[in-house]
């Protein structure tokens, strides 16, 4: 394993408890407001213009550049973060973190939990939408008994004959369980959707507490300043990533308000959070407990992300989504989206 990583001298020259105090007071009021901005419009986007003619393309580029955001998050905001907690001296020096990549242990069990999570939901979905047992739901293959098999025997031979004799009329009509089966299958899309929301706001919320956390605990200036305008910018990115997917599922007015209001609050939360376990315990952003609860919890929310990112959102969207599949000039405009959403969130890396 490497060496621990630290700079104490610089950090003793940023650290004013005052000073950090009023940069945190400021930054519970900017960061509300911008995640508020943030996760709004593509919700207020999908009420008012639900069912215009660009309606559909828009959310789709907005849920790629959602993902490009959120996959930028995970792998280059949260992840190396929650490396360097881990490396620090204070952690690294002793057994068993010196000993093994913890970080990169719980990001991949974060990434197992969300692939669990995602399919112990979807089969719930399914059970629920196609019946308790096997052959009850209008997707389900059904075995064919002698009585049957007998039936599609005699079918066929009927229509062998209609053809020999030119009186079969070759216009079809779609079966009746089509219209069902599309149903069905819209249904379980809706609700898959409304699944990748919920799990992926969950993952948004664990890596917003660390980051308000980490900042109410905080008392150097140096770090603060930058992560007020970084974080802005961050709140408004992601919120316009997790809007877009809560638009996307067609949620009811209050399940939708109560997602956009846990984002918005829970940085905020975070820092008053923080603050207080600082005025109460006295623990900073330096304590090895506190690095270590960084650690692990950022590591597990990275993994959840970066699963949501690429399983949930890039993949879908990319190779099952009809429109995209339709349009090719839209699979050009959705990637071009993905980039400038990974992109951008990375720059923000340079200062938070």
């Amino acid at each position: 394993m490497s060496g621990c990583v630290t700079d104490r001298a610089r950090e003793l020259a940023c650290r004013d408890s005052r000073a950090a105090s009023h940069l945190k007071v400021i930054s519970i009021f900017v960061i509300f407001l911008t995640s508020v901005a943030g996760i709004s419009f593509p919700v207020l986007l999908a009420r008012f213009f639900h069912g215009k003619a660009a309606y559909d393309r828009a959310v789709l580029l907005i849920k790629c550049f959602a993902a490009g955001v959120i996959l930028s998050t995970s792998l280059v905001h949260v992840l190396p973060e929650a490396f360097d907690s881990l490396s620090d001296c204070a952690v690294a020096s002793h057994h068993p973190w010196r000993d093994f990549p913890f970080a990169g242990l719980v990001t991949l069990l974060g990434a197992l939990l969300a692939l669990f999570v995602d399919l112990a939901a979807s089969s719930h979905v399914e059970h629920t939408i196609h019946g308790p047992s096997k052959g009850t739901g209008p997707l389900a293959y059904k075995p064919l008994g002698a009585e049957e098999v007998q039936q599609q025997e005699k079918k066929f031979a009927e229509l062998e004959l209609a053809v020999e004799s030119g009186a079969l009329n070759f216009h079809v009509d779609p079966a009746p369980s089509d219209s069902s089966s599309s149903s069905s299958e819209q249904q379980l899309a809706k609700l898959k959707q409304r699944l990748v929301s919920q799990v992926l706001e969950i993952g948004i919320i664990f890596h917003s507490v660390i980051i308000g956390v980490t900042m109410g605990m905080s008392q150097n200036q140096c770090t603060i300043k930058p992560l007020v305008a970084a974080l802005a910018f961050h709140q408004i990115f992601e919120g316009m990533g997790l809007g877009g997917c809560i638009a996307q599922a067609g949620f009811n007015f209050g399940t939708t308000a109560y997602m956009c209001f846990m984002f918005a609050v829970t940085t905020p939360m975070g820092i008053v959070l923080g603050m207080i376990v600082f005025s109460i315990t006295g623990y900073d952003d330096s304590n090895a407990n506190t690095l270590i609860m960084e650690g692990l919890l950022g590591s597990l929310s990275s993994g959840i992300l970066i699963y949501m990112a690429l399983v949930d959102l890039i993949a879908v969207d990319f190779f099952h989504n009809k429109l995209m599949g339709s349009i090719p000039w839209l699979k050009k405009a959705s990637f071009i989206a993905l980039a400038v959403g990974s992109t951008s969130m990375s720059i923000l890396a340079l200062w938070a």
